[in-house]
């Protein structure tokens, strides 16, 4: 391959991105203008040069993984899709930032052509590629057969001293070494700056003997800025490593070429100012005006990559089709993975559970519903931060995912809870997987950023939250969930199952499963519970519904309606045998998830909760907040507006007042304010 030092136009190419960027932060008065201008050299090669993808084709499924962890850094991405022949017009670069555009100010997953994965809060980008890799790395295992290996390996990342910061990174970074994951490449802008200034202010350590220690390979170059040659040579080095995930360390200058804010604070957070942007132009020899230029010859350039990508998507489909004459079950089961979709069939191996069957904890149904529909989805691919004993979250006979095994389903995620949610992220967003990650609810904290970016990518993630109430016990109120069940429901896009018993749980992993728009979040219970009758479940499809009347009232018109999820159901049910033998028409009703209830039609929801019925009791062992949308002014909560204690779980639960005679109590309160 011809050097880049001497290619006329790669320099021009780059400027062209470099103010393509300025001119649109700029333009919008907002946004990032120092690190795209300093990474355009490195990004301008990866793109023309090394990266397979295919512009007329952005969800191709045998290109390379790209992910800008810097996410403040956007336009860089952007002005590449554009130039490079994606569908996002000079018109969208103008509008950078604008109502409507496809470049808003950080990068979303779905929203712009070419974007794989939503980027901004620090560290969850590059902690997302591992993810990515780890998926490709199990895929590949799959599926490769000898003479066919066709599942793209390749992620790379770009990331900045801020990724490197945050804590998420560490821990899935380490990860990655651990498991050797040498498709894996990630490009730290090593520019020295943050919004505050130096990095010297808050960030000396030695990076590169850090991630030495977690077991990756690391380069450097020393100038990022104009050593194309050099950068060539460490992504070629990076790319041809087979042991170890690499990260190369770039030396740039932020806003590189800025001659007042270059290499400053100042060219972080905000527009650089005409003046000093007419000056970088006229400093690398660019012209002034028009803004947002793009000569004709270097236009034509980067369109280059539209037939360097069909040209590959084209050799990788001719290597899926002798796949498919050699191993057609294999290739027809790859599509579909492809596609999302489950296999034909498996919700055949959905349990129910006998009602006087004993009772049993949520947590041990949720195992026994991961080990049959396993057998049916060999995708489904998962595990714990540590707990998965606790979290009964194993894969019996699925093997253990380790560099020796890469095979194996069952992840060991170590005590690493935020990596692992931006792990699970990446696994998602790579496809051809469905992936799972446990912990204790009180946890859920730790997992959270990450939630939020599966929610907003609409990313099929499902997460096992076990201990999801004062049912821990003596653990005591660091690990008694209060308000973790109020705070993810008012999350968007999120569904939070909280079912009531074992077959409720069944009916909830089968929804979490056909979900493909956003992560499922299943809290389940340590303590046994008394198992409901599967018609009672099933009838109807009533859990299928979100929530349903688990137990009807003695007339046609009830007195008092008790709503309750997760273990408060059988307190409910129990209160109910109270209010009935003093005559009181009581109607339980079940609500495993608000979410999918709130999607029923308002005529279902009102014959489940009668808006003629004022007085209703909700019974959850949780923070109120919200329950008000259910009981209405006239009605009561019974709930956890505090946290908890360290005792035996039946003694808490007691002492707080969940019990079938304080929610009994609550109801004869409530019928005599309305009386």
């Amino acid at each position: 391959m011809t050097a880049v030092s001497n290619d006329p136009v790669a320099f021009r190419a780059i400027n062209a991105i470099r103010f393509l960027s300025a001119d649109a932060v700029q333009k919008a008065n907002s946004g990032h203008p120092g690190t795209p201008m300093a990474l355009a050299p490195l990004a301008y090669l990866l793109w023309m040069r090394y990266l397979r993808h295919n512009p007329r084709n952005p969800d191709w499924a045998g290109r390379d993984r790209f992910i800008l962890s810097c996410g403040h850094a956007s336009m860089l991405l952007y002005s590449l899709l554009h130039l490079t022949g994606y569908d996002v017009s000079m018109d969208d670069l103008k509008s950078f930032r604008q109502w409507g555009s496809k470049t808003p100010g950080h990068p979303e997953a779905g929203h712009t052509p070419g974007v794989e994965m939503t980027t901004g809060p620090l560290g969850q980008g590059i902690s997302s590629a591992v993810g990515m890799a780890m998926a490709a790395r199990f895929t590949s295992q799959r599926y490769h057969r000898p003479g066919h290996e066709f599942v793209p390996q390749r992620i790379v990342t770009i990331c900045s001293d801020g990724d490197l910061m945050e804590g998420v990174s560490a821990e899935a970074c380490s990860l990655a070494g651990m498991h050797g994951l040498s498709n894996l490449v990630a490009f730290w802008d090593d520019n020295k700056i943050t919004i505050e200034g130096s990095t010297d202010l808050a960030f000396r350590e030695d990076v590169a003997a850090r991630y030495r220690a977690y077991g990756w390979n690391v380069l450097r170059v020393e100038n990022g800025d104009t050593d194309l040659d050099g950068l060539c040579a460490a992504i070629e080095a990076a790319f041809a490593e087979t042991a170890r995930p690499t990260l190369v360390a770039v030396r740039t200058t932020i806003a590189f070429g800025a001659p007042n804010k270059g290499g400053t604070a100042d060219a972080h957070g905000a527009p650089l100012g005409s003046a000093e942007i007419a000056l970088s132009k006229e400093a690398l020899g660019w012209p002034v005006e028009p803004t947002f230029l793009v000569p004709d010859d270097v236009r034509a350039h980067f369109r280059q990559a539209i037939d360097r990508g069909e040209s590959l998507e084209r050799d990788w489909r001719l290597r899926i089709a002798a796949y498919q004459v050699a191993h057609p079950a294999l290739a027809l089961d790859f599509e579909r993975t492809s596609w999302g979709d489950l296999p034909e069939g498996w919700d055949a191996a959905l349990p129910t559970f006998p009602a006087d069957g004993g009772a049993m904890p949520t947590r041990s149904a949720s195992g026994k519903v991961i080990n049959l529909v396993a057998a049916k989805i060999p995708e489904l691919f998962g595990g714990s931060a540590d707990l998965a004993p606790s979290n009964e979250t194993n894969i019996k006979g699925g093997g253990d995912f380790l560099p020796e095994t890469p095979g194996g389903r069952n992840i060991h995620f170590g005590i690493r809870e935020h990596g692992m949610g931006a792990i699970l992220n990446g696994m998602a967003r790579y496809g051809g997987v469905i992936p799972f990650g446990a912990t204790f609810l009180i946890f859920s904290d730790y997992v959270r950023p990450a939630i939020r970016l599966a929610a907003l990518m609409k990313s099929r993630v499902i997460y096992v939250f076990t201990h999801d109430s004062i049912g821990v016990g003596e653990d005591g109120p660091t690990h008694q969930p209060v308000e973790q069940l109020a705070s993810l429901r008012v999350m968007p896009n999120v569904h939070v199952f909280r079912p009531a018993d074992a077959n409720e749980t069944s009916a909830c992993w089968k929804m979490a499963l056909e979900r493909a728009d956003g992560p499922s979040l299943l809290c389940l219970s340590r303590q046994k519970l008394p198992v409901l009758p599967p018609e009672t479940v099933f009838g109807n499809g009533n859990a299928y519904r979100g929530g349903y009347i688990c137990m009807e009232g003695s007339t046609a018109s009830p007195s008092i309606v008790l709503i309750a999820t997760g273990s408060e159901v059988s307190t409910a049910i129990d209160a109910r045998a109270l209010l009935e033998a003093e005559g009181i028409s009581t109607r339980v009703v079940s609500l495993p998830c608000r979410e999918v209830f709130e999607a029923q039609p308002k005529e279902y929801r009102d014959a489940v909760i009668p808006p003629a019925v004022k007085a209703r009791v909700s019974v959850e062992a949780a923070a109120s907040f919200g329950w008000e949308r259910y009981v209405g002014d006239a009605g009561a909560c019974v709930a956890l507006d505090h946290f908890g204690a360290s005792a035996p779980g039946d003694r808490i639960f007691a002492e707080f007042g969940f019990t079938a005679e304080n929610v009994a109590s609550t109801a004869r309160a409530v019928l005599s304010r309305l009386s």
